[in-house]
């Protein structure tokens, strides 16, 4: 081939030479993307394709951009240069124009796919697209002329910059599809909001493309004031309608870990608002916890997460889910208490039955009610479920037993005494741990 090429040009036959050997390597190039299983498609056969057949194209010109960074472009150049030795200048252009028609082919499809509508599931595929566009930019600078690289890796930039663009503005529409979920029905038991979920597993697997999405955030800050319809105010802080919490974002934080708080705290503020479909405001509260523990263990699990948000920021909320917690127990246990006090029960310095039984009377149906109710309420995660059980049975055990001690005599003489002290505090203790099983549970047998 060298030795045909130094004769067709050494005899004035450069143009014909050039020209063949160009078609002929264009004709390698489409066997390549065959071998590929790759097709070149219309913009308009993309506008129309459902995402599912073009996801299936996008993870193919993945392959075909790698290939072509990898092993094509370093390859071609080596032949060219090997064949037209004799004739370095020729080389390069011709490499230059093989080059830039494969770009301009690759290039035309990914901007076919950023005109196709928006959705959330595109995000990740955009994001492998806007990173593999970024890996080709070596290969071009290494193996082109310097205009010629120059001038391709500008467009490879400028293709790459439109998917970063699209993608923010896919990540910022979360803001409006959280603000949208305004469903009113209540999940059974306080359990943990399919919303919640999405979000966070949404959330999790996009911090996978941290650096990139740092990068393009970084690079569109004005796409993201103009596609994020939540900064009503400019202010740095959100308050829950809850008034414990507030959350402050750091003026160092990135744009991009600055959205990603604002994307939690609006699902903050979406939780509040379900959690007010619940009548029982001790159920609200252990809706809120659960939401807000899977929350903070999506964070936890994530370490690009967390170094977005930073530790200061997961302890402030750490303390909301506590205050949580906290709220719960008041609400609920609080008031079972007041049947357990000690004051009250003195006339004229002696234990007043009739008050005395109505105490233990209260006690019975405010717990047989209490167990009733929330042995159907749902605590998913073990560790949460296991704090709550202890807490409540360290309040409330150590409460009766003592009740119990003092005041039990008053009424075993009595011929009813059964009929006030229904329960022993180990009854107690083993009926707590029923809690938050979702599951209606009878009250069962209880100890003599």
């Amino acid at each position: 081939m060298t030795r045909i090429a130094v004769a067709m040009v050494s005899s004035g036959y450069e143009t014909e030479c050039c020209q063949v050997y160009s078609v002929s390597r264009r004709n390698a190039f489409n066997e390549a993307l065959k071998s590929l299983e790759f097709d070149t498609i219309s913009i308009d056969d993309v506008q129309r394709m459902q995402w599912e057949p073009l996801e299936r194209e996008i993870s193919k010109w993945i392959k075909v951009v790698k290939q072509c960074a990898a092993v094509i472009f370093p390859g071609e150049r080596r032949l060219c240069d090997a064949v037209f030795s004799e004739n370095p200048s020729i080389s390069v252009i011709l490499f230059s124009n093989l080059a830039r028609a494969v770009v301009i082919q690759v290039l035309n499809f990914a901007d076919a796919v950023v005109l196709t509508p928006r959705s959330a599931e595109k995000l990740f595929k955009y994001l492998d697209m806007h990173e593999t566009l970024r890996e080709m930019i070596p290969a071009v600078k290494s193996s082109c002329s310097e205009d010629s690289g120059h001038e391709l890796t500008a467009e490879i930039s400028a293709a790459g910059d439109r998917i970063g663009e699209a993608a923010v503005y896919i990540f910022c529409d979360l803001e409006n599809s959280i603000k949208g979920d305004t469903a009113k029905t209540p999940v059974p038991g306080g359990a943990i909001h399919p919303l919640t979920r999405y979000v966070m597993n949404y959330l999790k697997y996009a911090c996978e493309y941290k650096d990139t999405l740092e990068q393009i955030f970084q690079k569109h800050k004005a796409v993201i004031r103009s596609a994020s319809s939540s900064k009503s105010d400019g202010s740095d802080e959100r308050e829950s309608p809850h008034n414990h919490r507030m959350v402050k974002k750091s003026s160092s934080s990135s744009p991009f870990a600055t959205q990603l708080m604002t994307v939690t705290e609006l699902l903050d503020e979406n939780l509040d608002s379900k959690s007010r479909l619940y009548k029982d405001h001790s159920l609200q509260y252990i809706f809120l916890m659960n939401n807000g523990r899977y929350m903070l263990q999506k964070i936890k699990g994530s370490s690009e997460i967390l170094q977005l948000v930073g530790d200061t920021w997961y302890r402030m909320r750490s303390t909301v889910v506590r205050q949580y917690h906290k709220n719960y127990q008041r609400e609920t246990w609080g008031k079972l208490l007041q049947c357990l006090r000690h004051e009250g029960l003195q006339v004229n310095g002696k234990v007043y039955k009739p008050i005395l039984k109505d105490r233990f009377k209260s006690f019975n149906l405010m717990f047989d009610d209490i167990h009733k109710t929330q042995s159907t309420w749902v605590v998913s995660d073990e560790q949460l479920q296991s704090e709550l059980r202890v807490s409540v049975s360290a309040v409330v055990t150590p409460a009766y037993r003592s009740f119990l001690g003092r005041f039990k005599q008053y009424l075993e003489l009595g011929k009813q005494a059964e009929k006030y002290i229904k329960y022993q505090p180990e009854d107690i203790e083993t009926l707590i741990e029923g809690l938050f099983d979702g599951n209606p549970t009878s009250l069962g047998r209880r100890r003599t």
